[in-house]
């Protein structure tokens, strides 16, 4: 039965433990074993039942920790890919709207070069000038000298402009066919890490289905033991003396929509309203605040402005990994704000139950 009402920031800073409270997703099915079961055993109440034959349940944790990893780190790739084709795509359109513009616009202008040679023709085939020269009137003269330096002047930059258009038209197909490639190959790469996403979520769903009820429930308590010393480990270096920043008012918005969003489904590629990956989570935090930011963690660590650890405040992200594949917005007392990974819901975690790679403030 999924949990959803998650504990409050405050709560885990009193306790101390600031654990990520994270909720797994309803049990797999059961397997009977095709081996004879073993004895069973006497397990003392309060205590974990022992492990089952073959593979240790925290060798099943590492695997699947491993597995939802490669998975986000493909997310990211995946969510890259897509807003770049968005992008691409988008300039593949303008680009066709103004060719199209620039061939109206080239047909207009070779039909006025088109009416002067026609006016030529009805003048009898001679050139203004040789008109002009054959007249005895002198003001018929100088009237006709203003109409010929005017129609120099339109000629030239009848011409100038056609040449200008033309060579526009071919810069717009040139850059289009390379939007068009572009937006081809990020297309590949999407399909590519979508496949990914899949394959790697895949392969943990049928690990965690051919386990028990009870051993999901040690394996969910397995998880909550880790995170807890991963957090206490960072706690008890003195961490949380050294940050004492306050959220900035974009900040405070941003950790508000983020709070609001607290027991919504995680869904790989999304961005609410429904349901968040992780960096759809903070980035549309962010975007509630007025501030728009990258939308891959991967790109928030590489673009957004880098502080400290010790200076963190609430409302900064925290990534997670080597790779950057993970994202939390820090809320204070030790504690963030993320959603996890398929199967777990948006929640309150202890922001030093994961690795940390740095911290990135999007209002600085």
């Amino acid at each position: 039965m999924i949990r959803r009402r998650i504990a409050t920031a405050a709560a885990i800073a009193v306790v101390g433990a600031v654990t990520a409270l994270t909720v797994l997703a309803a049990p797999g099915q059961a397997v009977a074993a095709p081996e004879p079961q073993p004895p069973a055993s006497v397990t003392v109440p309060g205590e974990m039942a022992p492990p089952p034959p073959g593979e240790s349940l925290e060798a099943v944790r590492l695997k699947l920790e491993e597995l939802y990893r490669k998975a986000a780190s493909a997310t990211d790739a995946y969510n890259l890919a897509e807003e770049r084709t968005g992008k691409q795509a988008a300039e593949v359109v303008r680009l066709a709207q103004r060719m199209a513009a620039g061939q109206a616009r080239l047909a207009d202008l070779k039909e006025r070069a088109g009416a002067a040679a026609r006016a030529q023709y009805r003048g009898g085939g001679l050139p203004p000038e040789a008109q002009l020269a054959l007249t005895d009137d002198p003001r018929l003269f100088l009237d006709g000298l203003g109409r010929i330096q005017q129609g120099h002047k339109a000629t030239k930059d009848l011409i100038a402009e056609l040449t200008r258009t033309q060579a526009d038209l071919t810069s717009y197909s040139e850059s289009a066919s390379a939007e068009w490639g572009k937006l081809e190959t990020n297309r590949l790469k999407r399909d590519k890490a979508r496949k990914e996403i899949e394959t790697r979520i895949a392969e943990a769903r049928e690990l965690e289905d051919r386990l028990e009820q009870e051993e999901l429930a040690r394996l969910l308590e397995l998880e909550r033991q880790a995170q807890d010393r991963a957090q206490s480990r960072w706690l008890d270096s003195g961490i949380l003396k050294e940050i004492s920043g306050r959220a900035s008012e974009q900040g405070r918005k941003a950790i508000d929509f983020a709070t609001d969003q607290i027991g919504k489904p995680y869904v790989w590629g999304a961005e609410g309203p429904g349901s968040y990956d992780c960096s759809g989570l903070t980035s549309q935090a962010w975007a509630a605040a007025g501030r728009t930011i990258p939308r891959t963690s991967q790109e928030q660590w590489r673009l957004l402005p880098r502080v400290p650890l010790g200076e963190m405040r609430p409302g900064d992200l925290i990534i997670y990994h080597d790779d950057a594949s993970h994202v939390g917005m820090y809320v204070g007392n030790g504690s963030i704000i993320h959603a996890p990974r398929p199967g777990r819901h948006v929640t309150l975690a202890g922001a030093g139950s994961m690795r940390i790679l740095g911290v990135v403030r999007p209002d600085r």
